[in-house]
């Protein structure tokens, strides 16, 4: 069996009472009977635990405590080294994922004028392709503060400029002196900006080679 009995596997019970956090396998499931799923999710039905034990070791795969709460607890036939290998390169590729991810930021005032408004535009399109989000944040100076709709509305023109690149994911919203929106990019964006460098890639390497064969091109 890939994992035998209490020997051969870590305690689950971690040191200063920390709860646990691994289910128990294969000698430690102290219970008389369970109800058994078998290694493609199958109900195999209630049997004693003496009887589970056996097929797990047939199969040779671990018998493993997956609901410990039902009447009677539920285990299940699995390979549980495989699994949880799996479920630690599940968990490594969600956080490699969520690293990318970068809140770029830019700032506004409200009585921005049409150059800057299309400079700052600009850079925020630019974020947005290659994948980052933007926490765009409008500047109220003295009075503006009175007039809050005036930022929404230079809010949500920018978000209107910028749709076909990303979404609003956090709505206007007022914090002190500021107003706060965040903008992420399309689901799909970065893929097609890597797509368009690799293209550019393509093309350039296409040119160089035809410039080198003229090079090499005998002359009459």
């Amino acid at each position: 069996m890939p994992a035998s009995g209490a020997a051969s596997e870590p305690s689950p019970c971690r040191s200063r009472g920390e709860a646990i956090t691994e289910p128990r396998i294969n000698d430690r499931i102290r219970v008389p009977e369970v109800r058994l799923v078998g290694p493609e999710g199958e109900q195999v039905g209630i049997v004693s635990i003496g009887e589970a034990l056996r097929l797990a070791q047939d199969s040779e795969l671990d018998l493993v405590e997956v609901a410990p709460m039902a009447r009677p607890p539920v285990a299940k036939l699995m390979d549980y080294g495989k699994f949880k290998y799996e479920a630690a390169q599940k968990a490594r590729e969600s956080r490699r994922n969520q690293a990318l991810t970068v809140i770029k930021e830019m700032r506004l005032r409200l009585k921005i004028d049409p150059h800057d408004y299309e400079t700052k535009k600009g850079h925020v399109e630019r974020f947005l392709k290659g994948g980052d989000k933007v926490k765009i944040t409008v500047m109220f100076r003295g009075r503006e503060q009175s007039r809050p709709e005036m930022g929404y509305r230079l809010l949500q023109r920018l978000a209107a400029d910028v749709s076909e690149l990303g979404v609003v994911e956090s709505n206007p919203k007022q914090d002190g002196r500021n107003m706060v929106m965040v903008i992420a990019p399309h689901r799909n964006a970065q893929a097609l900006q890597q797509a368009a460098q690799s293209a550019k890639g393509r093309e350039a390497k296409a040119e160089q080679g035809k410039q080198q064969e003229t090079e090499q091109a005998p002359t009459a």
